[in-house]
């Protein structure tokens, strides 16, 4: 089986966080020869499995899973290295005669093997750290307002409180002395040769997703998360400044086990996070769908759409 010069589509399944994407993803290779290849940020790093929502060792043993536990999280992982081994994961599976199916929310490494990379600079350790040290001092409000005055275009798409992402920007614009969009500009196309076809679960019931985004915070805190941050703690070069460490859900227990918040409020913070995460996925979606007419729907809580998913497969062989 070869997804080179048209021969076949590679499947995606895309979807927000607790949108049932791994359950919908073993259903469908239960009927086809499917290997999973995440697409998710979190899954990548080792040690963090019960925060994530990481496919258990039983759900691993049904269907053999790629990029998971590649890094520690003291680690640096991004788009680029996320595409290179995507790319290299696709190929193995191809050859070995099976159908990669990729699957996750990390909106962004879809775009990148969609789009290809902007010619944007490597990640710089110095003055990360001098960001996030003026950050601890200043706020990251001060440092987006800093931003707005370099790039307000970029500014104006970033929350004052959203770290990461102005950490990112400020980065770019102080080591390259360019905009954002002057960089995205220069995006190479992609040139990996796949075609893909790009299945995405919307829920159409947006609170019904908050209240399965809440059951599954309590049963993780239930399955042990508060002990497996506990353990992330103890590494002695792991700090709430890593990339893993903004997960949604282990910055808020970070926080309630140094004593900065109580159980209830980090409960509260850490259902808030995701449910934030959830909304910037679906934004992403819907943007993707605007610009990707084969973009096809499917509401996870409709009880055809296992079926329906099964049958965009279908329609590949």
């Amino acid at each position: 089986m070869s997804a080179k010069n048209g021969c076949c589509r590679i499947p995606w399944l895309l979807g927000p966080t607790a949108s049932g994407k791994t359950a919908f993803a073993l259903a469908l290779a239960e009927r086809f020869p499917l290997d999973i290849v995440s697409v998710d940020s979190a899954l990548v790093y080792r040690g963090m499995d019960i925060g994530t929502a990481k496919p258990t060792m039983q759900e691993r043993a049904r269907v053999p899973h790629h990029l998971l536990d590649l890094v520690e999280p003291e680690e640096a992982y991004g788009a680029a290295r996320f595409l290179a081994d995507a790319l290299a994961a696709i190929g193995e599976i191809l050859a070995r005669g099976r159908l990669p199916l990729l699957v996750g929310g990390t909106m962004l490494y879809f775009k990148a093997l969609r789009e290809g990379l902007s010619d944007l600079p490597p990640a710089d350790p110095r003055l990360r750290a001098e960001i996030d040290a003026r950050a601890t001092r200043e706020g990251w409000p001060a440092l987006h307002a800093e931003l707005a005055r370099l790039d307000p275009q970029a500014a104006a798409r970033l929350a004052p409180t959203d770290a990461q992402r102005i950490q990112r920007a400020l980065e770019i614009v102080l080591l390259t002395g360019e905009p954002l969009a002057a960089r995205y500009a220069r995006r190479p196309p992609a040139a990996h040769g796949y075609r893909w076809l790009p299945l995405a679960l919307v829920p159409t019931d947006r609170a019904r997703l908050h209240e399965r985004i809440a059951e599954r915070f309590h049963a993780m805190l239930h399955a042990g998360f508060i002990e497996e941050v506990m353990r992330l703690r103890q590494r002695p070069n792991l700090t709430l400044a890593h990339p893993s460490m903004r997960a949604v859900g282990y910055r808020q227990v970070w926080q309630y086990l140094e004593g900065t918040m109580d159980r209830e409020a980090m409960i509260e913070a850490g259902i808030a996070a995701t449910r934030q995460l959830a909304k910037r996925q679906l934004t992403w979606l819907r943007q993707f769908g605007e610009t990707w007419p084969e973009l096809r729907r499917f509401d996870p809580f409709a009880p055809d759409t296992p079926r329906r998913l099964a049958a965009a497969l279908e329609e590949m062989r």
